[in-house]
């Protein structure tokens, strides 16, 4: 039998509280459109009682999107095993399972973080938000290069280039996608994939060591799988 009495949370627990409720609201608006009553009133407590733990809506912010940011990060994450084409599909279905949950959130990280509201100094992005998208990217960057089996130290400069340009070209468009979505997820998260390929291809053919890189994709990658399909699709339109 419940009594009625609401247990008291202590300090980091009710922090954690707050960031969660903040980043489910943001996850639906942008966060501009958030106020701090609204996360006050989602959470069961008093707008000042925010301010005890937050100083401001900028530092909830931030705290919500190292979280967001280090859930993003992690769905670059993938066991080293079979061709790599069906390991950047799988990659790529969870950073869209991501974006559809966070859209709102997503889109103004991406866009360099909200501009806060009026009682507070207004800012279009801060050092915070920032070094949080960087280290996405470059979380994303390892990654990709793991797969190739690969470091960073050893990483050739126009396979640098490659990863670089695939993870923008990524985030641009996720961003375009959500404005709409009017092209189908699933085809958008295959056409991603073929995308990495096509780049590769790009390079490959200015440099042997990206060819050779190429070949050993290619060499792994089994009839059914991505860069097959994508080399089936080129080969018929030249037909």
């Amino acid at each position: 039998m419940t009594t009625g009495v609401r247990r008291r949370m202590g300090v980091e627990e009710r922090r954690q509280q707050l960031i969660g409720v903040a980043l489910e609201l943001f996850s639906r608006r942008s966060p501009d459109e958030v106020s701090i009553d609204e996360i006050a009133s989602a959470a069961g407590i008093s707008r000042p009682l925010v301010y005890h733990y937050f100083p401001g809506k900028l530092s909830l912010y931030e705290a919500a999107l190292k979280r967001a940011s280090d859930d993003l990060a992690g769905r670059f994450v993938e066991p080293q095993e079979g061709p790599l084409g069906a390991r950047l599909l799988r990659v790529m279905r969870r950073f869209f399972d991501f974006v559809d949950e966070h859209g709102p959130g997503f889109a103004a990280l991406m866009r360099g973080g909200p501009a806060v509201s009026a009682d507070e100094v207004r800012a279009s992005s801060s050092p915070t938000t920032n070094a949080l998208i960087d280290a996405v990217r470059q979380a994303a960057y390892v990654q990709i290069l793991s797969h190739l089996e690969l470091d960073v130290e050893e990483a050739p400069a126009r396979l640098e280039l490659v990863i670089r340009t695939w993870i923008s070209l990524v985030e641009s468009t996720a961003l375009i996608w959500l404005d709409g979505r009017r092209v189908p997820r699933a085809e958008l998260e295959a056409q991603l994939v073929h995308d990495f390929a096509a780049l590769a291809a790009v390079s490959a053919a200015y440099d042997e060591e990206m060819a050779a890189l190429l070949r050993r994709m290619l060499k792994q990658e089994p009839a059914d799988g991505p860069f097959s399909d994508l080399v089936a699709r080129l080969i018929s339109l030249a037909s």
